[in-house]
């Protein structure tokens, strides 16, 4: 007979058997359970992950994001040269996410064509950034407003009574009697301090303000009239192309408050708001005499206002001065800068600037100055022009758009509210659309029938399709004149200073305009 304590442990250790055979059994039945199951499992993920995978929308190519400011460290003190080193990598169609913006960024003369000849209604909304809210009234001009009635009868205005072909024209004895002033001005400084150079960056937007001026407003306004509108447009420039947090990030526009921002633009705007009120008050004295001064801007956008009250269709006053604003302010800095460029490229090309004068001067002949007609004849300074806006583009990123509703480019999937940002600085620089894109060349527009209004797209200086910019004409008539009279009337030279080659590093803004101001040397040129 066994002692109770060796049954005992016999008995505990049948029982732990037991329990390990049952354990195996179960694993065993577990897995062949599992093995089983398995099929049936991976088709639900499969099924799962697909159905996620044909939900997600095929976007552009995009760079590498960083978390909640995404792209926004990749846009760079210089958006445009950026922007193009990224499109070398990602392809001319990239979609970016800056800050909480969905970005799409396009950098080729043939999805510009796409855009205008297949979706130009799907692209023409415009991103209105906190500045355009600020300074046009609430986005009531023409350049940010939103797609729609109003933005037509707005762009209508423009296009019919205030930027038409016959109203250009009759704004031409303004442009010459400021060229004129302008000229005499330099005269007066080559007989006076022989040698020294001028300042032809401030001459330059000193010149286009009161262009400007009088054909808005029926004076001056800055400049060499009155000073105390002298720099207001190149501020507004400098605040609207300013980065800004609330663009990017809504929620957080009060950090624009903390930092003074909203502050400056607000000071800008009160500036301007009390210039406008005080011409049109101006213009309401029925004592005013416009036959002696002159139909401006300002008449004709009254006599609009009265026309569109009687139609039931009132046109406000804000809405009057938004449209003003869009002349005042985007005809002098862009002129100005395409200027100041053109200049700068020609003293860095001497073959070029003596082929010009050649031109100039032959044409004219002993006549004490240019006027424009004779221009008509200058097929190489056309060329000047238009190379100068090839490379120099004075808003290289054009003002942002944004898409209206849900589209596809280029097989990929664009969003409704995406910002849209086009790359003129790029188009124009492509080695694809441009033989030797970097070199300043004018010879590539001789009997070239390349023009602004949106036939071809290798280079977009003004815009495009329904949003392109309504004043190309005056724009051009104005380059024309005062570069012409520049080359008939002086020799050019860089100043001593400048004696290792000019500065071409670029500043920026919302428009690019050179680093530094052009300082050249004039001698006046006797006939």
């Amino acid at each position: 007979m066994q002692p109770l304590w060796f049954i005992n442990i016999h008995c505990k250790q049948e029982i732990i058997l037991e329990v390990q055979v049952m354990a195996v059994l179960l694993a065993d039945s577990l897995s062949l359970s599992f093995l089983l199951l398995l099929p049936f499992v991976l088709h639900f993920v499969l099924r799962r992950f697909n159905s996620v995978w044909a939900d997600k929308p095929n976007l552009p190519p995009s760079p590498f994001k960083l978390p909640f400011i995404g792209n926004l460290h990749q846009l760079g003190s210089l958006p445009h040269s950026s922007l193009r080193s990224l499109t070398e990598k990602h392809g001319p169609l990239m979609f970016l996410q800056l800050g909480q913006v969905p970005t799409l960024v396009v950098s080729s003369a043939k999805l510009v064509h796409e855009i205008v000849k297949t979706n130009d209604i799907a692209f023409s909304g415009r991103a209105a950034t906190m500045a355009a809210k600020q300074l046009t009234y609430g986005c009531n001009d023409v350049t940010f407003s939103p797609y729609g009635d109003y933005w037509r009868a707005a762009r209508k205005i423009c296009v019919v009574e205030l930027l038409s072909a016959k109203r250009v024209q009759l704004f031409q004895q303004v442009r010459e009697e400021e060229v004129c002033k302008m000229i005499e001005k330099i005269s007066h400084s080559c007989s006076v301090a022989r040698g020294a150079s001028i300042n032809l960056s401030e001459m330059f937007l000193s010149l286009t303000n009161d262009i400007i001026s009088r054909v808005a407003f029926g004076k001056n306004c800055g400049g060499q009239g009155e000073n105390r509108y002298a720099g207001l447009t190149r501020e507004i420039g400098i605040v609207m192309g300013l980065f800004r947090v609330g663009d990017y990030f809504p929620s957080l526009g009060w950090i624009d408050v903390v930092t003074g921002l909203d502050a400056r633009t607000k000071r800008a705007f009160r500036v301007l708001d009390s210039l406008f009120e005080q011409v049109i008050e101006e213009h309401l004295n029925p004592e005013r005499d416009v036959h002696t001064m002159g139909k401006d801007f300002v008449d004709v956008m009254l006599h609009v206002q009265k026309e569109f009250n009687l139609q039931n269709s009132p046109l406000s006053k804000d809405s009057l001065k938004a449209i003003i604003m869009d002349m005042f302010a985007a005809g002098t800095e862009t002129t100005a800068t395409a200027l100041d460029w053109a200049m700068a490229e020609l003293v860095r090309n001497p073959t070029v600037i003596k082929k010009a004068q050649e031109e100039v001067r032959r044409v004219v002949g002993k006549n004490s100055k240019v006027q424009e007609e004779d221009i008509q004849g200058m097929d190489y300074l056309k060329s000047i022009i238009t190379e100068t806006l090839r490379l120099h583009p004075p808003f290289p990123l054009l003002l942002p758009r944004e898409t209206i509703l849900a589209t596809n480019l280029q097989g990929y999937h664009i969003p409704p509210h995406t910002r849209v940002i086009i790359n003129a600085w790029a188009i124009g620089r492509d080695p694809d659309s441009w033989d030797n894109a970097q070199e300043f060349c004018p010879e590539r527009f001789i009997n070239n029938d390349f023009d602004f209004k949106g036939k071809k797209f290798e280079m977009i200086p003004f815009g495009l399709g329904r949003r392109g910019c309504p004043g190309i004409s005056f724009s051009i008539s104005s380059m024309e004149l005062v570069l012409a009279n520049l080359l008939y009337c002086f020799d050019w030279e860089l100043p001593d200073s400048e004696n290792k080659g000019l500065d071409m590093t670029e500043a920026a803004g919302l428009t690019v305009h050179r680093n530094c101001d052009l300082h050249l040397v004039p001698m006046l040129h006797f006939l």
